[in-house]
């Protein structure tokens, strides 16, 4: 049976998702790589949620493919944190997918400091267009989104056509709250980002992202005072893709 981005329709995909809802995360998981195999990927930001859905992963498929948008400008903690993983899981696969601009072309074609003046952009150029060189031909990917982590993904399922990328969207994790993940953590031992440990409960790249007060929504220190909420990998695609200035 093919669950294909251009063969999924609406009712396939009511289908699967109550199908799944009946079961637990693995459940999810097993049938995902059942279904998808060798092509389906991981798109891993190694953050709670990230470090938790390996675990899983793991699992079920030892030998998955893993891959990290490295943007050049994540925390040095996140890199060591990757680090840890691959020697707790050396059977993953994980790639570390960088943009085409290196940090001094992009300021050479844009400007220093891009993420200041123009935040979308530069998510564009070193985020989405990255993803989009991965997933094209790519028939499935997986995402550690949850429904309670912004309006914008309230609605998430665990199988979804991602009208961006034109591939199916797999996200496990779409019921477990905050302290799921970190009760899973701690059970479990598992690595994680020590930037948690210092009110930084969502880690992106180190010039937009802040630690967050107490009582502040999870999501609060990223592009703080900038009104951007998302990067722009589980958006719906815009109108242009333009980068004119």
């Amino acid at each position: 049976m093919s669950w294909k981005y251009d063969t999924l329709s609406d009712e396939r995909l009511a289908a699967v998702n109550q199908q799944l809802g009946k079961g637990d995360t693995l459940d999810v998981i097993k049938w995902a790589y059942k279904t998808y195999g060798d092509e389906l990927v991981y798109a891993c930001s190694f953050g709670a949620e990230g470090v938790v859905l390996l675990d899983l992963i793991s699992q079920v498929k030892k030998d998955a493919r893993i891959f990290f948008l490295d943007t050049d400008l994540h925390f040095p903690e996140t890199y060591e944190l990757i680090e840890r993983v691959r020697s707790r899981y050396p059977s993953l696969q994980i790639a570390m997918v960088q943009p085409e601009l290196s940090l001094a072309e992009q300021a050479a074609a844009y400007g220093d400091e891009l993420w200041k003046r123009q935040p979308d952009m530069c998510c564009q150029l070193r985020k989405v267009r990255p993803l989009e060189r991965v997933l094209t031909g790519a028939t499935a990917w997986m995402s550690g989104l949850r429904r309670e982590q912004s309006p914008t993904r309230a609605n998430v399922q665990f199988v979804n056509r991602d009208e961006r990328f034109r591939s199916v969207k797999i996200c496990p994790l779409i019921h477990w709250k905050w302290d799921e993940i970190w009760q899973y953590i701690r059970m479990f031992e598992l690595p994680y980002n020590p930037l948690h440990d210092r009110q930084y409960p969502s880690i992106g790249c180190a010039p937009c992202t802040k630690a967050v007060a107490a009582g502040e929504d999870l999501r609060a220190g990223r592009w703080s005072e900038s009104g951007k909420t998302e990067c722009g990998l589980h958006l719906p695609p815009p109108s242009s893709n333009s980068l004119s200035m």
